[in-house]
């Protein structure tokens, strides 16, 4: 139960913020958005250190690895790989004039759902590869822990679900559709997190190295999405404000119920 339950957080948050469609109007205050993209960058910068990477030290060390061996590892390969899905996949951020990747007939819409699937990706396998070391029996890893995590991700997801949907209202989608989107968005989270818990669960050894591979790619999306996005136009003093709490609830989180 705690397991199906920290799976689904994460989505259940963008599914929340898509539903901001039915009660504002058609986008976020700029301030706010500046603060919230600020907060998620907080806590996956945090999620990275206290969830990912010290566990993955932790358990190196366990092991009798180099203790940072896997973690410089895995985080390298992290951030590789999310370079190679910027690269193979077309996508199209939102205020974006030029997509990214490939050229494609995709239509707009797609193109800015697969932006924030990207986003998604990493987040979905963090939660899979916390959980997939308390199946393996691991005792750096606490259900209470990778509950932290979940929830965590979970908050950041929420302006991640009302920054698609949103926009898309006020382009003339329907409600209706402008939540499907959204929440679709998030929908590679679960997916990913089963995804990565079954193969966690064939190469055990590996869960140090896929843990800092998690941190990588949240650290990426952090650096070549979310800040950049937030320090755009006037007020990013909000940005700086948005990551120190955001950073701070996660180390909170993770720490209290680690």
């Amino acid at each position: 139960m705690n397991i199906a339950l920290g799976l689904l957080l994460p989505f259940i948050g963008t599914t929340l913020g898509a539903a901001c469609v039915y009660l504002l109007k058609d986008k976020l205050n700029n301030q706010l958005e500046k603060f919230l993209l600020g907060f998620a960058s907080g806590v996956m910068i945090a999620a990275s250190i206290w969830s990912l990477l010290i566990p993955s030290m932790d358990m190196a060390e366990q092991e009798g690895i180099i203790t940072w061996l896997p973690a410089a590892l895995g985080f390298i390969l992290g951030v590789l790989f999310l370079l190679l899905l910027d690269y193979v996949v077309p996508h199209l951020h939102k205020d974006a004039t030029k997509e990214e990747g490939p050229k494609s007939k995709l239509s707009k819409i797609a193109k800015l759902v697969l932006a924030v699937t990207l986003h998604n990706i990493p987040e979905g396998m963090a939660v899979g590869v916390v959980f997939a070391g308390i199946i393996s029996g691991n005792t750096t890893i606490t259900v209470s822990g990778a509950i932290a995590l979940s929830i965590g991700i979970a908050i950041q997801n929420f302006p991640e679900g009302a920054i698609i949907s949103l926009p898309l209202k006020a382009e003339g989608k329907s409600k209706n559709k402008a939540f499907l989107y959204g929440t679709l968005s998030g929908i590679v989270e679960p997916i990913g997190a089963i995804l990565t818990i079954l193969l966690a669960s064939v190469i055990t050894p590996a869960l140090p190295y896929l843990l800092a591979f998690a941190a990588g790619a949240m650290i990426y999306v952090v650096i070549e999405e979310l800040i950049p996005d937030a320090k755009t136009g006037n007020h990013s003093n909000l940005t700086v404000i948005g990551v120190t709490f955001g950073f701070v609830l996660m180390m909170i989180l993770d720490v209290a119920l680690g």
